[in-house]
């Protein structure tokens, strides 16, 4: 852990993260800072830099009332009542829902109270150049500065990993093995609950943190999924284990809670890193409402040094409910079945034709 957590603090040293302010956490009943409650990290901030702010890691006052203002039009017209004749659109501009069943998110991501452009915080706000001979999938680097949802399925396979596709649409399916694993409910949409963590750019990108003497529980709200963090734990999973969301240990430097995490799925790759990927993370309450959030991600076969980046969760105005997602829902029997109606329609002999 002694790596990692160098690494994640040679970042702070460099000016690539922010220091944490200094806000005294009350305790709990552990003597532990206490990090428990309902958090959401919904932002317009993308993880990767917008070309438009070049190297600029902070927005101007204009560029943030420019942003948040449209956001604000969105869901004032997006929450207008339906016109049930209105006619269907096909180019994809227009979801299945109405912006009131959404929670992107509407404000840019502040740290220490700068509007930021990126949560990434690499000089251009990029994804580092890979190794040679290395492939980032094309549609990660998309997903990522798009801000919209990410997920893996293996129609997307690029570089030897299982990331690429987004949502899978336009394919055709032969199995449920072949559905991403959100669609299928088996993990949270992109990467809500794989650390580093991130909003999904769609809805329900909250959290309930619980904590105990041994472990830091982080029930995420997306497809209800659960992070398991062992405190005082030094001993990694074999590496033949690999449990969703990797092996995280943790440990209190102070009031951050440090979490090292390795182990992660194939499935659960993050910008073509998986199996030697390790990523440390860092947790401190900043203010009664804000919880700074820090990452270094590192794997020697994909980058030449580690990187990563930072955001604040803020507290929820509420509380979490169930998602009640289940792997076998009436969606994939749709999905396999127009799959199959697809084939019947595509093998169908045409007119016939006269001579």
């Amino acid at each position: 852990m002694a790596l990692a957590g160098a690494a994640l603090a040679a970042l702070v040293a460099a000016g690539a993260l922010a220091a944490p302010a200094r806000y005294k956490p009350p305790r709990n009943g552990f003597g532990q800072p206490d990090l428990s409650g309902a958090w959401s990290n919904a932002t317009l901030t993308p993880q990767a830099r917008p070309a438009k702010f070049g190297g600029r890691l902070v927005m101007t006052p204009a560029e943030v009332a420019e942003l948040e203002g449209a956001a604000d039009e969105e869901v004032r017209r997006g929450n207008e009542r339906s016109d049930v004749n209105a006619p269907v659109v096909k180019d994809g501009s227009v979801g299945g829902y109405n912006r009131g069943f959404l929670d992107p998110g509407s404000r840019v991501m502040r740290v220490g109270g700068q509007p930021r452009t990126s949560l990434f915080t690499t000089p251009d706000g990029q994804i580092p150049a890979p190794l040679p001979g290395v492939v980032i999938p094309a549609l990660a680097r998309q997903a990522a500065a798009m801000g919209t949802v990410y997920v893996l399925d293996k129609f997307g396979s690029v570089g030897g990993t299982t990331e690429g596709d987004i949502e899978g649409q336009g394919k055709s399916y032969d199995n449920p093995e072949e559905l991403s694993l959100g669609e299928r409910c088996l993990t949270s949409f992109g990467r809500n609950g794989p650390p580093p963590m991130f909003a999904n750019g769609f809805y329900n990108n909250n959290y309930q943190i619980v904590q105990n003497r041994d472990e830091v529980l982080i029930v995420i709200e997306m497809v209800h999924d659960q992070r398991h963090i062992r405190l005082g734990a030094t001993d990694h999973l074999p590496p033949s284990v690999r449990p969703w969301f990797g092996d995280s240990l943790g440990r209190w430097d102070g009031d951050t809670l440090v979490v090292e995490t390795t182990n992660l799925p194939k499935a659960q790759a993050f910008y073509g890193a998986w199996e030697h990927l390790k990523v440390t993370e860092r947790f401190r309450r900043v203010g009664k409402d804000r919880m700074l959030y820090q990452f270094s991600v590192e794997d020697p076969n994909v980058w030449s040094k580690p990187w990563g980046g930072e955001y604040e969760f803020a507290a929820l105005k509420g509380r979490l409910y169930e998602y009640a997602c289940h792997e076998g829902n009436y969606a994939i029997v749709g999905i396999l079945g127009g799959s199959r109606a697809a084939e019947r329609d595509a093998s169908a002999p045409g007119p016939a034709t006269s001579h």
